[in-house]
């Protein structure tokens, strides 16, 4: 399969897997890189020197593009920045922030740059920064979200009509049929998180990862609005936070119920009474763990199904 986002990247299939934070370390990333996709290191979880590891072992795991995920709003993006820089990263994926100040560093510096949005109006700015593509993010992904609560079918179709540049589509998709719906959509490639958390080269928690692959319908919700929104299973803090709304907490009420350290808690050490557990509503989907490339390869095999079976439909 070639396309414009296999070409933009230089990879085999239009599958993005999410820098999820405290999810996505190196072994994740060349796995996904390794069976043709594209890996990305979320760094949004790391020191910068914990990050230029991940780099480097990356390297050496895999000869195929990877890329780097950076929340613009981290306090030390620029030492992230010169990181990236240092080790001539190929691709960056920023998020949670105005692309505007970075993008043009990081394109002077020879690097394909993507931005994550949840509306069009940032999809717009994000085009007018210079990005190469962005990612148009529905309300059903898991972790921090849109205010907007735009659904993926709305956002991705929507974004695709009014921008010249790549739609990479994100949220709620884990299968081949999900992807297959999201080209209809008009985007050239897709972006997967939860799948790839309930995969064995993801460094979430053993038991982080058995709550996602037992998750039912219903058991994520997107809450803590007021601070920035994020979709979270529904576990003991989950139900602290809906107790304080019922109270009528104010927004420092919630900034300090929140406090901080609650997603690595939850994620990367799996403690289920006060940890954090961020997770889109396609959880409820994903019954297995599997390794990274098993997952890549049963996605391009059902979208290639689907499509098959799409195109021989008349009415």
């Amino acid at each position: 399969m070639k396309n414009t986002i296999c070409n933009l990247f230089q990879i085999q299939y239009p599958i993005i897997q999410a820098g999820m934070v405290w999810c996505s370390p190196w072994q994740l990333a060349s796995a996904v890189s390794n069976a043709g996709g594209l890996g990305l290191i979320g760094a949004g979880s790391m020191y910068p020197k914990v990050l230029e590891e991940h780099i480097l072992k990356c390297k050496i795991a895999t000869s195929k593009p990877f890329g780097v995920n950076i929340p613009l709003l981290y306090p030390q993006v620029d030492e992230l920045i010169e990181i990236i820089l240092k080790n001539k990263v190929p691709i960056v994926f920023t998020s949670a922030g105005n692309p505007t100040k970075l993008t043009p560093i990081l394109k002077g510096n020879g690097i394909t740059v993507v931005h994550v949005v949840s509306s069009l109006k940032f999809a717009i700015k994000a085009e007018e920064a210079g990005c190469d593509a962005i990612v148009a993010e529905g309300f059903e992904a898991g972790g921090h979200n849109g205010r907007e609560e735009t659904t993926t079918m709305c956002l991705v179709p929507e974004v695709a009509a009014k921008l010249k540049i790549p739609v990479i589509a994100a949220g709620g998709i884990a299968s081949g049929k999900a992807m297959a719906a999201a080209f209809a959509l008009g985007a050239t490639g897709v972006q997967i998180g939860t799948r790839f958390v309930a995969s064995l080269e993801s460094s979430a928690n053993e038991i982080f990862k058995e709550m996602v692959i037992h998750a039912k319908e219903g058991d994520t919700k997107l809450t803590l609005k007021e601070i920035t929104p994020v979709r979270l299973l529904n576990t003991p803090f989950f139900e602290e936070v809906l107790t304080a709304y019922q109270r009528g907490a104010s927004k420092d009420t919630l900034i300090q119920l929140l406090g901080k350290g609650r997603a690595k808690s939850g994620m990367f050490e799996g403690n289920l009474e006060d940890g954090e557990f961020e997770i889109g509503q396609i959880a409820s989907q994903v019954k297995q763990i599997l390794p990274a490339a098993k997952i890549v390869n049963e996605i391009i095999e059902e979208f290639n199904t689907i499509s098959r079976s799409l195109g021989s439909l008349k009415f």
